[in-house]
């Protein structure tokens, strides 16, 4: 045996380990062979996938609600006796699941409410309305599961300073949040700040004071809505210069513009990329016994990731402000789908009137 045939000898019987005999015809091992690669082991681990931080915010914004009656009227049917007789979840109880499942519900609460016996204060005009209930009536809102009310309209002063004050007093014993003229909603969800402006544009010029409340509610938050009040009663189409307003309100910053005061629908509008609802009637209305029986709640749903909205999607829930032959200040969801889409083509701009 040569030393080549030797040294190979001992490489094979080293290779096989303790016991394990060697041939001399047995192969040499494959990675004695020249060019031999040895093979890479597999990493069977699945690479992980990245992240999902995003959240959603789901917001429901609707317009007039004003629970009380004429200077405090009861008489048998109107809202104060509905509201003496009736549990306070009753008034909202059709559209208490989508308010419950959102993550903030927004109303405008127009009327004082308040336990003292107030004088109404001078209007100047020769038809004019008053409306307040008791401080109690706070709690229809809690029960129907909303979170923020805006007091920037017309009705909130009609039994003066005391009133104004006793109505902030009812709604944060409520333990409800709210808006004014000069005092601006902040909606937080994981971080991401939602501010509410809720003031008055009884012209044009007014908007510049909204657009400075945008401003600055802009250092303090991530989405900025305008909830104004304003515009001609029971007119079906926006005043030019309310919509040159709402412009200069996008222009300005705003993510969403919402109107209400009509106290019936108006058309809705997209600029600049930015949803315009110039009008969202009335809703839980307790100042007439036949308003105009159709009205909307808007629906806005964030999709948030590293503080940016990412994604925005707006809805419409056609509603009835009432389900019986006269108002029984109950609103609820249109079922009909014809007249479902009716108010949807409404709102569209294609058709003159949402029924």
């Amino acid at each position: 045996m040569n030393l080549v045939s030797i040294l190979l000898a001992a490489v094979m019987c080293a290779a096989a380990g303790p016991g394990m005999g060697v041939h001399s015809e047995a192969e040499p091992p494959d990675w004695l062979e020249p060019g031999y690669v040895a093979p890479v082991e597999e990493d069977n681990e699945e690479s992980e996938e990245p992240e999902d931080t995003s959240f959603t915010i789901d917001l429901s914004v609707v317009g007039d609600c004003m629970l009380a009656t004429h200077k405090g009227g009861y008489y048998n049917g109107s809202f104060s006796w509905y509201a003496a007789h009736k549990d306070p979840s009753y008034f909202f109880e059709k559209v208490y699941d989508i308010f419950s499942a959102d993550d903030f519900t927004i109303v405008n609460l127009e009327n004082v409410l308040t336990d003292r016996k107030l004088a109404e204060v001078n209007k100047g005009v020769p038809r004019a309305f008053w409306f307040k209930g008791p401080a109690s009536n706070a709690n229809i809102l809690t029960a129907g599961s909303v979170e923020a009310v805006s007091l920037a309209n017309n009705h909130t002063g009609d039994y003066g300073s005391q009133g104004r004050a006793d109505t902030i007093a009812a709604v944060k014993d409520a333990g409800l949040d709210y808006g004014t003229n000069d005092k601006t909603i902040y909606l937080e969800k994981n971080g991401f700040v939602i501010a509410v402006v809720c003031h008055g544009l009884w012209n044009e010029a007014q908007a510049s004071d909204i657009v400075r409340r945008v401003k600055a509610a802009s250092e303090k938050s991530d989405y900025q809505i305008v909830f104004y009040h304003g515009g001609a009663e029971s007119v079906h189409k926006p005043e030019d210069w309310r919509v040159r307003a709402s412009h200069k309100l996008v222009d300005a910053g705003a993510d969403l513009v919402l109107g209400n005061h009509p106290h019936v629908l108006q058309p809705t509008e997209i600029y600049n990329g930015v949803n315009i609802i110039y009008s969202l009637g009335n809703f839980c209305y307790g100042g007439h016994n036949r308003p105009e029986n159709r009205t909307i709640i808007y629906k806005m749903l964030l999709t948030v990731d590293q503080g940016e909205v990412i994604k925005e999607e707006a809805s419409f829930i056609p509603c009835y402000v009432y389900t019986d032959q006269t108002n029984n200040w109950q609103p609820a969801p249109i079922e009909s789908e014809a007249d479902r889409q009716k108010v949807l083509d409404f709102l569209a701009g294609e058709r003159s009137l949402p029924y």
